[in-house]
């Protein structure tokens, strides 16, 4: 396959934009992960339950995760389709978009306890 994007501008351009959303990705997920600590640690500290705070504490990083994850597939897509197109390539893109889907659906249940096409509970 030949790219559409002919101007050597335009292919810098998308291949330094691909790599700043994968940048963004991971950094969404540390920084999940480190304010998720930091929530956790002071809502143990006022004395709350551990097993509620834990919980919590699990759907906050799942979600840090979910929003890098998407990120991550949006810098998988620009960086394999427009900039380095080959049926190899977008072979590989595939299986990552659907691994990455995969781990989506099961944070989304850990986080929702449900499906994310099931209808919500009249108590969420």
């Amino acid at each position: 396959m030949q790219s559409f994007v002919q101007s050597p501008f335009t292919q810098n351009f998308l291949h330094f934009s691909a790599e700043l959303l994968e940048f963004a990705g991971v950094g969404i997920i540390l920084v999940g992960f480190v304010l998720s600590t930091l929530y956790f640690l002071y809502i143990w500290a006022q004395k709350k339950e551990f097993q509620v705070c834990f919980s919590e504490y699990r759907m906050n990083i799942g979600r840090g995760i979910l929003l890098g994850l998407e990120i991550l597939v949006a810098a998988d897509i620009v960086g394999t389709v427009l900039v380095e197109p080959s049926l190899k390539n977008v072979g590989v893109l595939g299986l990552i978009v659907i691994i990455r889907t995969f781990l989506s659906y099961s944070l989304e249940v850990e986080i929702h306890g449900r499906w994310p096409w099931q209808a919500r509970s009249k108590k969420q």
